[in-house]
């Protein structure tokens, strides 16, 4: 007879840009794809493992995306008297194999997107560009924003400007305005001639 063997779940933290919000690493995938919830509401339909964490009177925002939780704390608390504690409950539900996001999660956040989507159609021009920057966004910014424990989306393209959607650690973050106007802004004017601003919205 075989028994199973789980592999034990390691979890370390990073730091992020932003002050207030820590990543919590694990070893396990907990969701693919990027779940941003800003509020208890939303984590309470979905989320069971980011509606628990809002019971800690400290948390303020809760970001899930592949094999880490990024978690933004209440500004009057200081990260050296929850890491811990935060630590060992992300490591204790994760073990126990808990759910941490609900069937149908994906889909109902895509309509959601659908709805909030692009509120006109792109000319035919434009749609090329639109895939264009889009692209841009996902190859070169999303793999950094990422380890930083944030995300980024491609939210419109309007007369030259880009609006983007920052989540997670991003959201909020002092150095962020810093990184999508050099950085993002820099890249994306300099690859696509058309566009003369980037300018973000809190996801």
């Amino acid at each position: 007879m075989s028994t199973v063997t789980t592999n034990p779940v390691m979890l370390y933290t990073e730091q992020t840009p932003n002050p207030e919000s820590l990543k919590f690493v694990t070893n396990k995938m907990l969701y693919r794809g990027t779940a941003d919830f800003r509020e208890r509401e939303l984590a309470d339909e979905w989320s069971p493992l980011a509606s628990t964490l809002f019971d800690f009177p400290y948390v303020k925002g809760v970001y899930i995306c592949n094999n880490f939780v990024t978690i933004t704390k209440e500004f009057n608390y200081s990260w050296e008297d929850l890491m811990l504690k935060l630590k060992e409950y992300i490591k204790g539900y994760v073990e126990e194999g808990k759910d941490v996001l609900k069937e149908g999660f994906t889909e109902a956040m895509a309509e959601i997107e659908k709805e909030k989507g692009v509120g006109y159609e792109y000319s035919e021009d434009e749609a090329e560009l639109v895939v264009k920057i889009k692209e841009l966004i996902d190859t070169y910014v999303k793999p950094a924003v990422e380890m930083d424990g944030g995300n980024i989306e491609f939210k419109s393209f309007k007369e030259g400007i880009v609006t983007v959607i920052l989540q997670g650690s991003c959201s909020g973050c002092p150095s962020s305005t810093v990184t999508l106007k050099s950085g993002i802004e820099g890249m994306l004017k300099r690859m696509v001639p058309e566009v003369t601003e980037v300018v973000s919205e809190m996801g």
